[in-house]
Protein backbone atom coordinates (compact mmCIF):
# COMPACT_ATOMS: atom_id res chain seq x y z
CA UNK A 1 0.00 0.00 0.00
CA UNK A 2 1.29 3.42 -0.96
CA UNK A 3 0.42 5.72 1.96
CA UNK A 4 0.34 8.94 -0.08
CA UNK A 5 -1.79 7.42 -2.84
CA UNK A 6 -4.16 5.83 -0.32
CA UNK A 7 -4.63 9.06 1.62
CA UNK A 8 -5.12 11.06 -1.58
CA UNK A 9 -7.66 8.58 -2.94
CA UNK A 10 -9.53 8.44 0.37
CA UNK A 11 -10.04 12.18 0.10
CA UNK A 12 -10.52 12.67 -3.64
CA UNK A 13 -12.26 9.46 -4.72
CA UNK A 14 -13.26 7.54 -1.61
CA UNK A 15 -16.02 5.49 -3.23
CA UNK A 16 -13.60 3.83 -5.65
CA UNK A 17 -10.88 3.52 -3.00
CA UNK A 18 -13.14 1.62 -0.59
CA UNK A 19 -13.49 -1.13 -3.19
CA UNK A 20 -9.69 -1.42 -3.35
CA UNK A 21 -9.50 -1.40 0.45
CA UNK A 22 -12.14 -4.14 0.72
CA UNK A 23 -10.11 -6.49 -1.45
CA UNK A 24 -6.76 -5.65 0.12
CA UNK A 25 -5.22 -8.28 2.39
CA UNK A 26 -3.71 -6.73 5.48
CA UNK A 27 -3.57 -7.04 9.26
CA UNK A 28 -4.67 -4.67 11.98
CA UNK A 29 -1.04 -4.22 13.01
CA UNK A 30 -0.11 -3.23 9.45
CA UNK A 31 -3.00 -0.77 9.28
CA UNK A 32 -1.63 0.98 12.33
CA UNK A 33 2.11 0.84 11.63
CA UNK A 34 1.98 1.74 7.94
CA UNK A 35 -0.91 4.23 7.99
CA UNK A 36 -2.58 5.31 11.24
CA UNK A 37 0.59 6.01 13.22
CA UNK A 38 2.00 8.18 10.44
CA UNK A 39 -1.15 10.20 9.71
CA UNK A 40 -2.14 10.58 13.37
CA UNK A 41 1.25 12.22 13.92
CA UNK A 42 0.26 15.15 11.66
CA UNK A 43 -2.25 16.79 14.05
CA UNK A 44 -0.15 15.83 17.07
CA UNK A 45 2.96 17.60 15.74
CA UNK A 46 0.82 20.53 14.57
CA UNK A 47 -0.71 20.79 18.07
CA UNK A 48 2.79 20.90 19.56
CA UNK A 49 3.90 23.67 17.20
CA UNK A 50 0.68 25.64 17.54
CA UNK A 51 0.49 25.47 21.32
CA UNK A 52 4.18 25.65 22.18
CA UNK A 53 5.63 27.93 19.53
CA UNK A 54 2.83 29.95 17.94
CA UNK A 55 0.36 30.40 20.78
CA UNK A 56 -3.09 31.95 20.66
CA UNK A 57 -5.05 34.88 21.99
CA UNK A 58 -7.27 34.01 24.95
CA UNK A 59 -10.00 36.51 25.95
CA UNK A 60 -9.20 38.39 29.19
CA UNK A 61 -5.78 36.72 29.38
CA UNK A 62 -3.90 37.92 26.32
CA UNK A 63 -1.43 36.03 24.16
CA UNK A 64 -1.04 32.57 25.59
CA UNK A 65 1.09 29.56 24.83
CA UNK A 66 2.23 26.46 26.63
CA UNK A 67 5.84 25.91 27.59
CA UNK A 68 7.72 23.66 25.16
CA UNK A 69 7.68 20.69 27.53
CA UNK A 70 3.95 21.04 28.19
CA UNK A 71 3.20 21.46 24.47
CA UNK A 72 5.26 18.36 23.71
CA UNK A 73 3.37 16.38 26.36
CA UNK A 74 0.05 17.62 24.94
CA UNK A 75 1.04 16.58 21.42
CA UNK A 76 2.23 13.19 22.65
CA UNK A 77 -0.97 12.52 24.61
CA UNK A 78 -3.08 13.76 21.70
CA UNK A 79 -1.26 11.29 19.45
CA UNK A 80 -1.69 8.36 21.86
CA UNK A 81 -5.34 9.16 22.57
CA UNK A 82 -6.09 9.57 18.84
CA UNK A 83 -4.75 6.09 18.12
CA UNK A 84 -6.54 4.64 21.15
CA UNK A 85 -9.80 6.29 20.01
CA UNK A 86 -9.60 4.92 16.48
CA UNK A 87 -8.73 1.46 17.82
CA UNK A 88 -11.71 1.56 20.21
CA UNK A 89 -13.88 2.80 17.34
CA UNK A 90 -12.87 -0.17 15.18
CA UNK A 91 -13.59 -2.63 17.99
CA UNK A 92 -17.01 -1.07 18.58
CA UNK A 93 -17.89 -1.12 14.86
CA UNK A 94 -17.07 -4.82 14.84
CA UNK A 95 -19.08 -5.44 18.03
CA UNK A 96 -22.09 -3.59 16.58
CA UNK A 97 -22.00 -5.47 13.26
CA UNK A 98 -24.38 -8.33 14.16
CA UNK A 99 -26.94 -5.81 15.44
CA UNK A 100 -27.16 -4.42 11.92
CA UNK A 101 -27.17 -7.78 10.10
CA UNK A 102 -23.54 -7.25 9.17
CA UNK A 103 -20.59 -9.60 9.08
CA UNK A 104 -18.32 -9.22 12.09
CA UNK A 105 -14.78 -8.85 10.80
CA UNK A 106 -12.22 -7.11 13.01
CA UNK A 107 -9.91 -6.15 10.13
CA UNK A 108 -12.69 -4.66 7.99
CA UNK A 109 -14.03 -2.75 11.00
CA UNK A 110 -10.56 -1.37 11.69
CA UNK A 111 -10.20 -0.37 8.03
CA UNK A 112 -13.44 1.60 8.34
CA UNK A 113 -12.29 3.31 11.53
CA UNK A 114 -8.77 4.15 10.35
CA UNK A 115 -9.36 5.17 6.75
CA UNK A 116 -12.38 7.33 7.58
CA UNK A 117 -10.07 9.40 9.80
CA UNK A 118 -7.87 10.34 6.82
CA UNK A 119 -9.44 13.79 6.10
CA UNK A 120 -9.33 14.84 9.77
CA UNK A 121 -5.75 13.67 10.27
CA UNK A 122 -4.48 15.46 7.17
CA UNK A 123 -6.42 18.64 7.97
CA UNK A 124 -4.84 18.46 11.42
CA UNK A 125 -1.91 20.38 9.94
CA UNK A 126 -4.10 23.46 10.46
CA UNK A 127 -3.52 23.18 14.22
CA UNK A 128 -0.16 24.85 13.60
CA UNK A 129 -2.12 28.11 13.56
CA UNK A 130 -4.49 27.54 16.51
CA UNK A 131 -7.30 29.84 15.35
CA UNK A 132 -7.52 27.82 12.10
CA UNK A 133 -7.88 24.56 14.01
CA UNK A 134 -11.66 24.73 13.87
CA UNK A 135 -11.42 24.18 10.09
CA UNK A 136 -10.22 20.64 10.86
CA UNK A 137 -13.77 20.02 12.10
CA UNK A 138 -15.04 20.45 8.55
CA UNK A 139 -12.57 17.81 7.41
CA UNK A 140 -13.95 15.60 10.17
CA UNK A 141 -17.43 16.07 8.73
CA UNK A 142 -16.13 15.00 5.34
CA UNK A 143 -14.65 11.99 7.14
CA UNK A 144 -18.21 11.04 8.14
CA UNK A 145 -19.11 10.97 4.45
CA UNK A 146 -16.06 8.79 3.78
CA UNK A 147 -17.21 6.49 6.60
CA UNK A 148 -20.69 6.32 5.06
CA UNK A 149 -19.21 5.28 1.72
CA UNK A 150 -17.21 2.61 3.53
CA UNK A 151 -20.34 1.17 5.09
CA UNK A 152 -22.12 1.37 1.74
CA UNK A 153 -19.30 -0.45 -0.15
CA UNK A 154 -20.15 -2.61 1.92
CA UNK A 155 -17.03 -3.23 4.02
CA UNK A 156 -18.99 -5.15 6.66
CA UNK A 157 -21.48 -6.72 4.21
CA UNK A 158 -24.14 -4.47 5.67
CA UNK A 159 -27.55 -4.62 3.93
CA UNK A 160 -28.33 -1.28 2.27
CA UNK A 161 -31.34 -0.62 4.48
CA UNK A 162 -29.20 -1.08 7.60
CA UNK A 163 -26.38 1.27 6.52
CA UNK A 164 -27.96 4.53 7.84
CA UNK A 165 -28.63 3.05 11.28
CA UNK A 166 -25.18 1.47 11.52
CA UNK A 167 -23.59 4.75 10.46
CA UNK A 168 -25.55 6.88 12.94
CA UNK A 169 -24.85 4.59 15.90
CA UNK A 170 -21.16 4.43 14.94
CA UNK A 171 -20.93 8.23 14.74
CA UNK A 172 -22.57 8.63 18.14
CA UNK A 173 -20.15 6.10 19.63
CA UNK A 174 -17.16 7.90 18.13
CA UNK A 175 -18.38 11.30 19.34
CA UNK A 176 -18.69 9.91 22.87
CA UNK A 177 -15.14 8.52 22.67
CA UNK A 178 -13.76 11.86 21.44
CA UNK A 179 -15.66 13.90 24.04
CA UNK A 180 -14.19 11.74 26.81
CA UNK A 181 -10.69 12.19 25.38
CA UNK A 182 -11.06 15.96 24.96
CA UNK A 183 -12.41 16.31 28.51
CA UNK A 184 -9.40 14.39 29.84
CA UNK A 185 -6.96 16.49 27.82
CA UNK A 186 -8.79 19.68 28.76
CA UNK A 187 -8.64 18.81 32.45
CA UNK A 188 -4.92 18.02 32.27
CA UNK A 189 -4.03 21.13 30.28
CA UNK A 190 -6.55 23.69 31.51
CA UNK A 191 -5.61 27.32 30.85
CA UNK A 192 -4.18 28.69 34.06
CA UNK A 193 -2.95 25.37 35.41
CA UNK A 194 -0.07 24.91 32.98
CA UNK A 195 1.74 26.93 30.37
CA UNK A 196 2.68 30.55 30.59
CA UNK A 197 1.14 33.84 29.63
CA UNK A 198 2.91 36.43 27.46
Amino acid sequence: MNLVARAQNMILKPKEEWHAVKEEKTTIAQLFTSYAVILAAIPAVAQFIGMGLVGRRVPFIGWYRYGIGTAFLYGLLYFIFSLAAVYAFGILINALAPTFSSKADATSAMKLAIYSMTPAWIAGVLYIIPFLGFLALFAGLYGLYVLYLGFATPMMDTPKDKVPGFLIVSIVVYIVIMVIIMVILGAIFAVGSVGRVF
